[in-house]
């Protein structure tokens, strides 16, 4: 399988040089976009069009017909995994994700077993290869999974929540139930993800949103512990060539060295964590993607691009950066800006490179 024609995302991963900064954006194809929700009604419902293999590639996309993004991203849900281990997924108008049978008693922890991604996930990995099919070689398939600590999150909660008070009272209480949910967690992950690798993604994510919701000494041992299990077991190359692996942890500013350190090809940032400062705490070992505050992209253009022109200047000169947001596009968004944001980047990276910047 050779590499896509555009290969800068996968390049700049790797920590290789390239001619500009390549970019994408988490939740590059979603409700800022008035073709995503006219594909959403026809499909009838979120977990209809992450379930049809059609659908999901519809909308994967829809941003690479409007912009000249350097990698496309599945579409699909962090959820679609615990959906997988039966605790019902659905989506109840305005509160978001909910479950139907979240992990309540211990012996329903207990029972959790690890899905198989080509039965009760098969869904996703079709849409993986007609997904491919449609790209046709043009730019690299990013593949994602949430990690062990955020689906704990929602599977002990039951969806959402503002303070996580189940999930972090058996993480004090029952710390031993936490680790076995963990524990399968981990496992359903890295058969997931490599499932996707052999359907054919060029690259994973790991989306660890909550992770930044535990204390110091918890994060290591209830996140990070989890996210270096899932690492070691993640098929790194496909013929021939490496797979890179992202990790992002969503308020993890804290515990950069010790994520870069891993196993992961790269590292993502929110905007509360300085570019700059954070290269120069990692330095050469990995990969550094972000880290705009999306709020930017509701701003004028004159702020978008000066904006993104500081995250660039941030990063300086070098290989391994991949610009992306510190978290996805907001539904608010208008489309025209997320074009300034593209070009600018292309455009700001490649003077930078040609000294003109």
């Amino acid at each position: 399988m050779p590499r896509p024609r555009n290969d800068t995302f996968l390049r700049a991963l790797l920590r290789e040089a390239t001619e500009y900064t390549p970019v994408w954006l988490m939740r590059q194809a979603g409700r800022y976009l008035p073709e995503y929700n006219e594909t959403r009604a026809r499909a009838g419902s979120f977990l209809e069009l992450c379930r049809s293999p059609a659908f999901a590639t519809e909308v994967t996309m829809q941003p690479l017909a409007r912009y000249e993004l350097d990698a496309a991203i599945l579409f699909s849900d962090i959820l679609v995994v615990p959906d997988a281990m039966g605790l019902g997924l659905y989506f109840a108008e305005g509160e978001g994700p909910r479950f139907e049978r979240p992990l309540r008693e211990e012996w329903e922890i207990r029972d959790l077993e690890v899905p198989d991604p080509y039965v009760s996930l098969r869904y996703v990995m079709d849409a993986v290869a007609e997904i491919r099919r449609a790209l046709d070689g043009s730019v690299p398939l990013i593949g994602f999974s949430g990690s062990p600590f955020t689906l704990a999150c929602y599977m002990i909660e039951g969806g959402s929540s503002e303070d996580f008070r189940r999930v972090k009272t058996m993480l004090y209480d029952r710390p031993d139930l936490l680790h076995h949910v963990l524990d399968v967690n981990a496992r359903a992950v890295t058969a997931y993800l490599n499932a996707q690798i052999e359907s054919g993604v060029n690259a994973v994510m790991i989306f660890d949103t909550w992770g930044g919701a535990l204390a110091c000494g918890a994060y290591r041992e209830f996140s990070l512990r989890y996210l270096s299990q899932i690492l070691s077991g993640l098929l790194r190359s496909r013929e021939g060539h490496r797979i890179p692996a992202i990790v992002f942890t969503k308020g993890g500013g804290n515990w950069l060295e010790e994520i870069a350190g891993s196993g992961c090809d790269a590292v993502g940032l929110d905007w509360c964590v300085d570019l700059g400062a954070a290269r120069g705490r990692i330095g050469d070992r990995v990969a550094l993607q972000g880290n705009l505050d999306p709020m930017v992209l509701l701003a004028s253009p004159e702020a978008i691009q000066r904006e993104s022109r500081r995250v660039l200047d941030s990063f300086g000169a070098g290989p391994g950066h991949v610009f992306n947001l510190g978290h996805g596009v907001i539904q608010h968004t208008p489309p025209e800006n997320v074009g300034v944001l593209v070009r600018t980047v292309h455009e700001y990276s490649r003077a930078q490179r040609s000294g003109g910047g």
